[in-house]
């Protein structure tokens, strides 16, 4: 499901004609090497991870890849901490939380924002509205 169903859904949405394709990833997409995570997470990352291989490598598509911190079934507050970059080399995992109802809308907003095809995002929960943390990272070159 984790590796299998992105890659079958880019698949589709190439076919289809359709260009924007964003992904939700984890936060600990770069620990999945981690020995103690436990072995179910860990396949849960390894999952992750290839399903992102995946898509860094397609050029037919405009992806981002949005990796939130620990959901949580909190409401949203509208406010985040938002980091640009591609996977990290760190086994450290982290555990920073996001509602579910701030991860729906940054995805939301990442759908009309041309600057973030191509680009992976850490998301957790913060203090700066979502728009002004799409805005800051993006300005900063990341």
């Amino acid at each position: 499901m984790d590796r299998a169903a992105p890659v079958l859904l880019m698949d589709a949405a190439e076919q289809a004609g359709v260009r924007r394709f964003l992904h939700v990833s984890s936060i600990n997409v770069g620990s999945a090497d981690n020995p103690d995570i436990g072995e179910g997470y860990a396949t849960y990352l390894r999952a992750k991870r290839a399903a992102e291989q995946h898509i860094l490598a397609r050029d037919g598509l405009d992806w981002t890849v949005l990796r939130p911190g620990v959901l949580t079934d909190e409401p949203g507050s509208g406010t985040v901490q938002l980091t640009a970059g591609q996977p990290a080399g760190s086994t450290v995992a982290r555990f920073d939380p996001v509602s579910r109802d701030d991860v729906a809308a940054v995805l939301v907003a990442l759908l009309d924002r041309s600057d973030t095809a191509g680009r992976a995002y850490v998301l957790v929960g913060g203090q700066t509205p979502i728009d002004q943390a799409l805005n800051g990272v993006n300005s900063r070159g990341a």
